[in-house]
This record gives C-alpha cells, structure tokens and sequence, in this order.
C-alpha cells in the first residue's frame, strides 16, 4: 500500500529540514511505501533551496509550487500530483508520535471512515504559549469540541489535520480555494453532509504549536472568525451552534456599552445606571467564569503563567466573535474570496 504524505507550507526555513527528518522516520507497517510531497507557497526565506537539496538526495520527497500561497491551494496541489492509495496530511507546526502515520491509516481502515485523525492538542513555550495551549485545551474556551479531548474516540464534526482514502476527494471534491482560514471545516463539513464519516482515535498522538504571543493569537482567531461565515453563506447551515456564542458576546457587550453611553449622553440618569450595571454585571461575570476554567490549570502551569490563562481565554472568544461579526457585515464576492478580503484578512502570521 502506498501512503501520500501532503504538507502545505510557506516559508519554514528554519526547521523544514528537521521536520523532513521527523516525517521520513514514522513507522510503518511491511509492506507500506510513503512518498512526502512539500506544497511550497513561495516561500522567500530561504526554504526553497532546502527543500530542492533534499528532494534531490532523498527519492520519496517532492517540493511541487503552490503560487496561491494559502493552504487550500497547497492542499489541493500536493492532492492532484501524489499517487497514493491513502492521503495524510501533516504540519511543519506539529510534532508527531513515530506511529503517527500508521496510526492514522490503522484508524481509517478500522473505522471504516471517510476522514480520521487525532485529538488537536496544543503544547506551547515560554508563559505566553504556555497560556495559549492550556487555554486552547479548556472546554469552556473551545466551545467542548470534541477535537480537543485528547481521550475521545469516535465520531466528530470534523478532526485535526486528517487522513482520508484518495476516492474521498473524487466523491466530495478539493479543498475550496476561496477560504484562506476554515478550509478544513468546511471540507468536513461538505464531505458529512455527503453521507461521510468522520473518526477521531486517541492512538493518534501529536502535538500543535501555537502562536507565542497575544497579538498573533488575536489576528489568528480574528481570522477565524471572518472566514467561519463564509462557510456558514456557502453552505447556508452552521456545523455546530457553538460557533455563534462568541459572536453574540461580543455583540451583547458592544450593544450594552452603547446603551450605556448613549443614556449617558442624553441625560437619563436612570437608564444610565441600570445599563451601566448590567454591562459591568456581564463583564464580572464572563472574567469569574474564565478565571474559574483556568484553575484545573493550577497543577501544571507556574503562578506567572496561569494568571496570563484567562487573559488568554478572553482573547480566544473576543477575536472570534469580532471577527464573526466583522465577516457578517462585510460580505466576501465568490469570484475570488482571497482577492477580495483586506489584507487584514488574507495574510496569515505564519
């Protein structure tokens, strides 16, 4: 059996050789054969040059061009060009089990499923990504996705990366290469309103790095934000009602704030004062409860680092519910979604 590794990637300089290495030695069972095909964005740190030299010294690895520049183009330009019986896709962001490949294919096959991967688990450096990572573990930040419970097995919504046999993308299509941010979300999404299965198996062990700084996780999220309702206006369903409750945060504190202004302003002493407590009532309550979700933090993370988790937590809900509302009211035209969103939008931070 032959297994296509795809990776989408831009500007990895730094690491690309390393991560090649962690990739050529995954375990395998006898008789499996792997080729690794680098779906490079046009990378100009100097990423290029590594990846010709070392598929020019290792026969398996390929570096295919990826002028789109985001990952949906990368994803489906490693697709077109590999020639696998199975498709895995990896990060040069993650580091990965030595049986993560088998793993994922063992799941697949056993489940019998359309897609199947492994828990998204994040483990950061330094306080800011430490925060950022327990954060990102924690029910009360990630809406209780199942994808972040690194002990479930089972059917999901949809799952970290993925592995998927190369009929699924025959049936369900490519990824849409209108969407710079979601474009797995909404793969999954489509290939289960298709009649597809998607499996998550605990077996399957890596581990994501996030962003190491709040300005980066606040873009990032934003950016998660926008593109969800894309997805949301080109399938005119939601994938899971837990995607709205950090836009309506956000809209119940920007409405209670002008509320209270507005009173204000206009000389209602009352209404300035119930509407001024409600809104500070809100704001209390929503910090009690992230400083309540980051205390079964308490026995892994240092004291300095722990204190920065519910800071985190707001920066996870507010991003994305901004950047939810943002995408409401700046509706995208299909000729080209990636030509048509600001810049703001468009560029990723890594």
């Amino acid at each position: 059996m032959k297994i296509s590794v795809i990776i989408p990637c831009r500007n990895e300089a730094r690491h690309i050789r390393e991560f090649l290495d962690s990739v050529q030695a995954q375990q395998l069972d006898p008789g499996w054969a792997m080729e690794i095909l680098v779906a490079d964005g046009m990378s100009d740190d100097g990423t290029r040059p590594v990846l010709r030299d070392y598929a020019a010294r290792a026969a398996n690895v390929f570096m295919i061009d990826n002028p789109g520049r985001i990952v949906s183009t990368g994803l489906n330009a490693a697709i077109e060009a590999c020639s696998g019986e199975i498709i895995v896709r990896m990060d040069a962001h993650t580091t990965y089990a030595a049986d993560y490949v088998r793993e994922c294919v063992h799941a697949l096959i056993e489940s019998g499923a359309d897609n199947a991967g492994g828990p998204w688990i994040a483990r950061g450096r330094g306080r800011i990504g430490k925060a950022i990572a327990a954060a990102f573990q924690s029910r009360f930040c990630s809406g209780g996705g199942k994808s972040h419970d690194p002990d479930y097995e089972g059917e999901v919504d949809t799952v970290y990366l993925g592995c998927w046999p190369r009929d699924v993308f025959r049936k369900t299509g490519l990824f849409d290469t209108e969407l710079v941010r979601n474009q797995d979300d909404e793969f999954n999404f489509r290939l289960r309103r298709g009649g597809g299965r998607i499996w998550q198996s605990p077996r399957v062990k890596s581990c994501y790095s996030p962003r190491d700084s709040i300005a980066a996780l606040f873009r990032q999220y934003m950016q998660y934000g926008f593109w969800k309702v894309a997805v949301i206006r080109k399938h005119r369903a939601l994938a899971a009602w837990r995607h709205l409750v950090p836009p309506l945060f956000v809209c119940s504190l920007v409405f209670g704030l002008a509320l209270w202004i507005g009173a204000s302003m206009l000389g209602m002493p009352h209404a300035a004062f119930w509407t001024g407590t409600a809104f500070a009532a809100e704001v209390a309550l929503y910090l009690a409860a992230c400083i309540a979700a980051s205390l079964p933090f308490a026995r892994t993370l240092d004291i300095r680092t722990l204190l920065l988790v519910p800071e985190v937590m707001a920066v996870y809900h507010v991003a994305y519910g901004l950047g939810f509302v943002l995408g409401v009211f700046r509706p995208l035209k299909r000729r080209g979604a990636n030509s048509t969103a600001a810049p703001l939008f468009t560029q990723l931070t890594r």
